[in-house]
Parts: structure tokens; sequence; C-alpha cells
């Protein structure tokens, strides 16, 4: 049984955490109000979670959070759009962090091989940055969402 579902967020108590049923065993969990995600292979221990450690920088790793009743784990998104950026997390440590929208440009002629042939690159000079409960923001910021 597969299905598609808003419903308030466990993490943030947001009304616009999307939650979608790919198996009867894996159910995936994002979070539009606090942009952290979750699915039901993201438990300490697991194959999959590991996995997840390993390539997850130190600030992702620092930010995430496990639920005491459920042991789900919740970490923070990437999101990039070629056509139109970047957004993630950007700071120092738990304590010290925002979201960060960074636009997309197209690659020049003369930067196609610098960027592999790429049509477009993020620009860092347009990074802005977002407070923790503004990822919504952050994502009309590089045009995914409406304004």
């Amino acid at each position: 049984m597969q299905y598609d579902n808003l419903t308030e967020c466990s993490r943030c108590e947001s009304d616009a955490c999307y939650i979608q049923e790919i198996t009867s065993e894996i159910k995936l969990e994002f979070c539009y109000g606090c942009g952290f995600q979750s699915h039901s292979l993201m438990k300490p221990g697991t194959e999959f979670f590991i996995e997840q450690l390993a390539l997850l920088p130190d600030l992702y790793k620092s930010l995430l959070e496990e639920e005491e009743d459920t042991g789900k784990v919740w970490m923070p998104s990437f999101i990039n759009v070629p056509e139109k950026g970047m957004v993630f997390v950007d700071g120092t440590g738990r304590d010290n962090w925002r979201w960060a929208g960074v636009k997309a440009v197209p690659v020049e002629k003369k930067e196609k091989k610098k960027y592999k042939d790429a049509k477009y690159r993020a620009d860092m000079s347009t990074i802005k940055h977002f407070e923790e409960r503004d990822f919504m923001e952050a994502l009309s910021y590089i045009g995914v969402l409406p304004e």
C-alpha cells in the first residue's frame, strides 16, 4: 500500500511534514517546516544509518536528532536543484547554524571545462542565511517554492 500524506512533524510540530509510504516497511518523512528528514531505515545500528554517518559532514552529524519513543533519527536536508540552486545547513556546530540558500547561475562558455560541462553552477556570492524554522523561505529564495 503506497500513500502520500501531509501531517504534523514529530520533530518540530509543524503542519508541513510530508510523509510518503514507499513500501509497508519504508516510510519517508520530509518536513518543510524545519527542513529535517527521516525514514524508517534511519535508526541507530541499521546498515543505512551507518552508511549515512560515513558520508555526512560533521555539521550534519552534530545536528542529528533521535526520537526517544521511536528511535527514528532526523537529519537536516540538502537540496540541490541544478537550474535553481541549493539549500543546506551552514555554521560551526549544533548551537551555531542556519539554513543557507545559494542561487544557481548559467555556466559561461569560458567556465565549461572548470565545471565539467555543467549547465549551471552555484553562485556563492548569492548566499543568504535563514533561521531554522525558515526552511521554506530558503526554498523560495532559490526559486523552488513560490515567494
